[in-house]
């Protein structure tokens, strides 16, 4: 099958006509998009796109053949425009198959979320699924038979339905997923395409012409980096940034460090807060004993954050007591960070932790203030010592730094 993207954004398109905001100031060239419409072997049309019959001619391709268009979702961007000699859209009733007579077949799929998802089967046997904007399957994602060659889904706004669709089987290491339905809620530039690659996807511009099943040299889920830490000071973005890098896969562990404070509302409170942000079908581990679980074989492990984790390791080896520290203190706890360092080096499941970058502002006043500060340094350049990836969040902005 050949699959032509006539255009990849919201419903309302990038940038939004008279919208000011920075996002729409840097939607200019590749990043422009309009609202997403597939053509399909030049006889399938899945949804529209603001002028359609130029969209494609700008794509080389044409819309004569078109036998078919599908609509997927109710439309609140600018008026469809259905030119002469397309058929009228139509949308397939759930569950209900529709043959061509160019030998595709749609199906189309229940979605969590108004709207229908189709599965396009090719007349040599490739698979294709679309979904709409902010929509996944309904139920677990599977039952569809085998892997898909290519699905299109929102990958920024619903990054849970790609990790249902992994977890059921259809999305695999060969699958090639494209982020559409972009609009506000992606960055701008090499940001989005960044975060995309994280969560084993792409994007690609207006007008690309795929033969799906064919070898794009894009991002290929086994080849995601398996260990990244994220640094950066308070409320600058680094935890929210490590939950999106695992938001596509399913089974997350999330590691809690901080245990829980009795009495401490305002601790509770920002509990609650990470909480209620990470999907619902991460499993919550609520401890400081890292080592095992790195050394197990699992799903991706969400460690927040190392800084915690050193607290409480100092408070077992008494490191805030000088003499203590002198007489063996610092050995114990020089020995726990080499240990936990040597399981990050071995792990073999996909790790992303989260830690503080300190040091950089007014030297602590005490003495265990200053120890505590040289010792999150070092444990955080010996772990960066074992990640592919290191990141520092910035004021909301996350930059690369490995």
């Amino acid at each position: 099958m050949e699959l032509t993207l006539l255009g990849t954004g919201e419903p309302a398109g990038l940038p939004r006509p008279d919208c000011p905001c920075a996002r729409c100031a840097a939607a200019t060239g590749h990043e422009a998009r309009a609202a997403t419409a597939l053509l399909v072997d030049s006889t399938l049309l899945l949804d529209l796109t603001p002028g359609p019959a130029f969209a494609a001619a700008r794509a080389g391709q044409s819309l004569s053949g078109v036998r078919q268009v599908l609509l997927t979702h109710p439309h609140d961007g600018p008026a469809l425009e259905v030119p002469a000699g397309l058929p009228a859209p139509v949308r397939v009733p759930e569950r209900q198959e529709l043959a061509l007579i160019s030998g595709h077949r749609v199906r189309a799929l229940a979605l969590d979320s108004p709207g229908t998802g189709y599965l396009v089967t090719g007349p040599d046997g490739e698979r294709l699924l679309y979904l709409p904007p902010g929509a996944a399957l309904a139920g677990s994602g599977g039952g569809h038979g085998g892997p898909y060659e290519v699905v299109l889904l929102d990958v920024v706004g619903r990054p849970d339905a790609l990790a249902r669709l992994r977890d059921a089987g259809p999305v695999g290491a060969a699958t090639d997923v494209l982020a559409v339905h972009l609009g506000h809620d992606v960055p701008p530039g090499p940001e989005l395409h960044r975060r995309l690659a994280a969560a084993g996807a792409r994007a690609v511009p207006d007008g690309t012409t795929l033969t799906v099943g064919e070898f794009h040299g894009g991002v290929d889920v086994s080849e995601i980096p398996r260990r990244t830490l994220v640094l950066g000071g308070a409320r600058s973005g680094k935890s929210v940034e490590a939950e999106r890098r695992l938001a596509a896969f399913p089974g997350v562990v999330y590691v809690a460090t901080g245990g829980t404070r009795e009495g401490d509302s305002e601790w509770a409170a920002r509990v609650a807060e990470h909480r209620e942000r990470r999907p619902a079908s991460w499993r919550t581990e609520e401890t400081c004993d890292l080592v095992p679980l790195l050394e197990q074989d699992g799903p991706p492990l969400l460690i927040d954050c190392l800084a915690l984790w050193l607290t409480h390791t100092m408070d077992e080896v008494e490191a805030w007591d000088d003499d203590r520290w002198a007489r063996g203190g610092a050995a114990e706890l020089a020995a726990r960070v080499r240990a936990l360092v040597e399981a990050v080096r071995g792990t073999r499941r996909r790790l992303v932790a989260v830690s503080n970058e300190v040091g950089s502002g007014v030297v602590p006043a005490t003495p265990a203030g200053r120890r505590f500060r040289d010792e999150l340094g070092r444990l955080n350049a010996m772990f960066a010592e074992q990640c592919e990836h290191v990141l520092l969040a910035v004021a909301g902005v996350v930059l690369p730094l490995r």
